[in-house]
């Protein structure tokens, strides 16, 4: 660990990173009754720590390395990172970004004057093809985290939160997609106050440390949440992992729905908009406030970035009170009779109802998706009870990612008859053609019965949509999806599907 410090006390960052501030959460820290603060790396020049491992690498580089160039794959914070110390420097850099890459990222980089080149629809295709470029080329790869300096130039964090806050501190929380930031915070903080907890913090859909420790080793995971475009990696580093799995207490996940709720947080509180990356160790914290009621010293929190697109604050924002379990999602069966539409709203009183979608179906049941404000998450158990015992059939449908993200928006779309339906959640990169590949190769094969989709903002769109498949054709059919390498779930049995789309 002395090697990390003596790299971490010689790191050279601040020619092009600034020293970030530690501010106070008042609202959180009310909230929680803890000193809550925030270290805001979102105000580095690339609004993103990044900035500090690759500028850290890249100057240390040989004159010959210098000369040759340097070369990264990433869509996102470490792409800016790399060309705007290339930039400070006078090195050539090639960024290669996959093509899903949103406008505003490939901008953002060409604005500090390096050559993107366009590349796979995954990161791990543009990775590929940076490292087959980087011999066709002679160029030096920069690693987004799985190298010592990287690690070291992140680790500096670490040592301006000790110089920051010299008074006792409970745990520090840190985002970690490959581990980079993780391990040298971890590094710096444990060798000089290792009683101050350090926490990891992954979405639920995206943990490869917390799998890899849980393992003793490193492991791909089959895929990888999107949401948190920042830290979805399938492996985290080798370097990173040997690191993390010796200094870190603890690593917790968080979902969609937690992250969302600290974005709003760190906005209500600092006016500030994280990215959900950034959010990410706050979403834990609150987590770890919950399951640790005795606590001593400030918590802390480090805000890794904020460069999120415009167009996904929607998502984050219907999504956010559902994470603080200040609204709840119901599918709700009344009668289908006069009256009785009118009878049920009245039986939700002053409550305030934030959704209410409902279609005729049958003249025996309708079924209503409502959607209701809390004023304490307890109060969730109470108002299901409530329906129940006046004899109302209530599904909760607060967590069902389908019933979210795409069925909400269909209620009034069941079918008097139809047979052999399946039902499928896919990803679909946001390219042109993406669409089209995925219907040539399935939907003059197959009837679609249903299609649902919704642009969130993010490189891949997630789209819902039904197949009539005869069950001698169902082994077939599953194995042409799998060709394609779209990531999908089926939803066939799905709960909400069957309430509000399924055959009457």
């Amino acid at each position: 660990m002395i090697d990390y410090i003596r790299k971490i006390l010689d790191a050279r960052v601040y020619d092009v990173a600034v020293h970030t501030p530690l501010d106070p959460m008042i609202r959180m820290s009310q909230r929680l009754n803890s000193s809550v603060l925030l270290k805001r790396e979102d105000l580095q020049p690339i609004f993103s720590f990044k900035i500090r491992g690759a500028y850290n690498l890249i100057s240390r580089l040989s004159s010959e390395e210098k000369r040759s160039g340097v070369i990264c794959a990433s869509a996102g914070n470490h792409a800016q990172g790399v060309a705007l110390s290339s930039q400070k420097l006078g090195i050539k850099a090639i960024i290669v970004m996959p093509i899903t890459t949103p406008s505003i990222k490939i901008e953002a980089v060409q604005y500090f004057g390096a050559e993107i080149v366009l590349h796979g629809d995954t990161f791990d295709e543009a990775y590929s093809h940076a490292r087959k470029l980087e011999k066709e080329k002679g160029l030096k790869f920069i690693h987004p985290y799985d190298d010592p300096d990287v690690i070291a130039g992140q680790g500096t964090v670490g040592l301006e939160i000790l110089q920051q806050y010299p008074d006792p501190i409970e745990a520090v929380f840190i985002p970690i997609g490959g581990g980079g930031l993780a391990a040298g915070v971890a590094s710096y903080i444990k060798f000089l106050r290792p009683e101050i907890k350090i926490i990891g913090v992954e979405p639920s859909d995206a943990a490869s440390m917390k799998e890899a420790i849980s393992a003793g080793k490193r492991v791909i995971l089959d895929r990888v949440g999107l949401f948190a475009d920042g830290v979805a990696v399938r492996q985290a580093g080798e370097e990173t992992f040997n690191i993390c799995k010796e200094l870190l207490d603890d690593v917790l996940v968080a979902n969609t729905d937690q992250i969302c709720a600290a974005v709003k947080d760190i906005f209500e509180d600092m006016r500030v908009i994280a990215e959900p990356a950034g959010a990410l160790s706050l979403a834990g914290l609150k987590s770890y406030v919950q399951q640790n009621p005795n606590r001593t010293g400030a918590l802390i929190a480090i805000n890794s970035g904020a460069n999120m697109n415009f167009d996904r604050l929607r998502h984050v924002a219907e999504r956010a009170e559902i994470g603080e379990s200040r609204e709840i999602l119901l599918g709700v069966t009344i009668p289908e009779k006069p009256g009785s539409y009118l009878r049920f709203v009245q039986t939700l009183g002053n409550k305030i109802i934030t959704e209410f979608n409902y279609r005729y179906a049958t003249d025996k049941q309708a079924h209503v998706f409502v959607g209701l404000k809390l004023k304490v998450s307890s109060e969730k158990e109470n108002v299901i009870s409530e329906l129940e015992s006046l004899g109302y059939e209530v599904l909760d449908i607060s967590a069902n990612e389908t019933a979210k993200i795409h069925i909400r928006y269909m209620v009034g779309g069941r079918v008097s008859e139809l047979k052999d339906e399946i039902i499928l959640r896919c990803e679909f990169p946001e390219r042109p053609g993406a669409l089209l590949k995925f219907l040539e190769s399935v939907g003059t094969n197959w009837n679609i019965t249903l299609f649902h989709y919704r642009n969130h903002g993010a490189d891949y769109g997630r789209v819902l949509v039904g197949f009539q498949v005869p069950s001698s054709d169902r082994e077939g059919f599953r194995e042409r999806l799998k060709s394609l390498g779209y990531p999908y779930e089926e939803e066939t049995d799905n709960p909400a599907y069957k309430m509000f789309l399924h055959t009457v």
